[in-house]
């Protein structure tokens, strides 16, 4: 009779659902709509000063079942907001920038779909055919979102392959004022 029981035990928990990484990552970043946080670059390229001495705000801004866009300031320009669509098989993330005006970026809709494998708080995206159409260079570029929550959010990129690298890590234990809304925003 234990023995029964102990397979019905086992065949019962080894049947129930796995949740799936990306519902996980999804939903802890829903968490986040509406909420605005401030970072800092953890790594970069030393030649390169684009986000050098500027600060750097993420706000999570949009929010729908399948569509998140996050506008990443960098000082006062406004013209970057990252998206990230449900998809069949998990997560997209594309780059969407916009010039003051509001007009798209000729260098906008970059990024990749989340790999197999990912963990419920850490996303990796290679570059997709998209982007080695518009930046040929970022072929191996893989972009990685890790949120731990209540901790932090990160943004990072690196080029297989090379050294360049860059890390922005953002402190969700603290709230910042809502940031003016991106160019072009709806």
């Amino acid at each position: 009779m234990t023995m029964l029981l102990l397979i019905t035990l086992t065949s019962t928990l080894s049947a129930a659902p796995q949740e799936n990484p990306h519902d996980r990552f999804w939903t802890n970043l829903q968490a986040l709509c509406g909420s605005a946080f401030e970072g800092k670059v953890v790594e970069a390229p030393p030649t390169d000063t684009t986000f050098a001495g500027k600060t750097l705000t993420m706000h999570v801004r949009e929010c729908t079942p399948t569509v998140i866009r996050i506008p990443f300031h960098v000082g006062e320009d406004r013209s970057r907001t990252w998206v990230l669509t449900r998809t069949a098989s998990g997560i997209r993330l594309k780059h969407d920038h916009r010039h003051e005006d509001g007009t798209e970026d000729k260098v906008s809709q970059y990024g990749g779909d989340s790999r197999a494998g990912a963990a419920p708080n850490k996303i990796e995206f290679p570059a997709d055919a998209q982007t080695v159409g518009i930046i040929p260079e970022a072929k191996t570029n893989v972009w990685t979102i890790e949120l731990e929550p209540g901790t932090s959010f990160v943004y990072a990129l690196r080029r297989e392959g090379t050294d360049r690298r860059f890390r922005i890590d953002f402190d969700l234990r603290r709230k910042v004022a809502t940031p003016p809304a991106p160019w072009g925003a709806r």
